[in-house]
């Protein structure tokens, strides 16, 4: 039986990708100054313009402007012809948690209610969905070669999408790529498609034992054939709005909550990450060979009134033993997983480009031994 799938990624400079990075990088800044800071900051992101709103309970001033100044500055926004830049006016509208919401939070309660859901899958290295992490790894590279002037013709933001071909629910191969990325316009799409093909898709893809697809096969700037100027002043951008990007491709559920700009005790993001973390355990640990973990939450409480494990016919063990092994991994209380994975921690602007799931660096992708 032949199917396909496709997922797309975006690049780091993607106008929403800015967004997530600048209110990843607040949620940051006030776990620096205390673990205990509460965080839900909002970026949005237009023609030379910032504008920045939400809640936060933090000991230290933070100085936003500036946080929001440095992430546009690393992304490669500092030129006036990309009609948005590190010299772009900032407007800050941010004020303090509610005390409704503080008072259920304090007592060790979820920040907000909602369903999470975490998955994995032995079809990749990542224990991630094939799609998704070579889409990932593609505007990676994109990225890449565009900071280390490898391609220096190209400019910040970037899409990539990667239809893949499975055979009896395997994924035997690449059928196709797209990648959609601003470039000089003194650069031929001929040209740019294949220096594209030899800088980042075959090397790409290759590291997967992929082949790359043929030429026809390979779309390059699909409008066209030209693209010369990409972020905020070509495409509005907000946080959360890439909540497919950041998980699974759509290669699996997802509660509907986004991650950015949220402090850990938002179970939209930790509850997430702690179904990832016990889906990932238990497809390493060879229970099974894919593994979906759900929970639901109410704002205040401190236990999930739901949890359940999916397998979908691939488990190698009884599922009260999947379930045994799954739910002593980790306290799925809220303080629970901020304890168990330490979240209290500045570890989140990185987590807001190239997806949150499938990179060993981040503590919920943790295999126990």
């Amino acid at each position: 039986m032949i199917t396909y799938f496709t997922s797309e990624s975006v690049a780091a400079g993607h106008p929403d990708k800015i967004c997530d990075q600048i209110s990843d990088a607040v949620v940051d800044a006030a776990l620096t100054a205390d673990g205990e800071s509460r965080v839900a900051a909002e970026t949005l992101v237009t023609v030379n313009r910032v504008v920045m709103a939400g809640e936060v309970t933090c000991p230290n001033k933070l100085d936003y402007k500036n946080i929001a100044r440095s992430v546009i500055r690393s992304l490669g926004y500092t030129k006036e012809k990309y009609h948005f830049s590190d010299k772009s006016p900032v407007s800050v509208y941010i004020h303090h948690q509610s005390l409704d919401i503080a008072a259920g939070v304090d007592s060790g309660g979820a920040g907000d209610q909602g369903m999470m859901f975490g998955y994995a899958t032995r079809e990749s290295t990542e224990l991630m969905p094939i799609p998704i992490i070579l889409a990932h790894r593609l505007v990676q590279r994109l990225d890449e070669v565009r900071e280390k002037k490898v391609l220096p013709f190209l400019r910040p933001d970037g899409k990539s999408e990667v239809k893949v071909r499975y055979e009896n629910g395997k994924p035997k191969a690449v059928e196709s790529v797209v990648i959609a990325v601003p470039h000089d316009p003194r650069i031929a799409n001929d040209e740019l498609t294949d220096k594209l093909v030899a800088k980042v898709i075959t090397p790409v893809l290759s590291l997967y034992h992929f082949k790359t697809p043929s030429r026809a096969n390979i779309i390059v700037n699909g409008s066209r054939g030209r693209w010369e100027i990409g972020g905020p002043a070509s495409d509005t951008g907000v946080t959360g709005r890439k909540i497919i990007v950041d998980t699974y491709g759509a290669f699996a559920r997802h509660g509907g909550g986004a991650f950015s700009g949220k402090d850990p005790t938002k179970v939209d993001r930790s509850g997430a990450y702690a179904c990832r973390y016990i889906a990932k355990n238990i497809v390493a640990a060879g229970l099974a060979d894919r593994a979906e973990v759900r929970v639901a939450y109410v704002i205040g409480q401190r236990e999930p009134i739901d949890r359940e494990i999916e397998t979908f016919g691939t488990e190698k063990k009884k599922l009260s033993v999947i379930e045994d092994f799954a739910w002593n991994l980790l306290d799925m209380s809220v303080r629970g997983i901020l304890d168990g994975l330490k979240l209290r921690r500045p570890i989140y602007r990185e987590t807001a480009r190239y997806g949150h799931f499938g990179r060993d660096s981040f503590p919920w992708e943790t295999v126990v031994e």
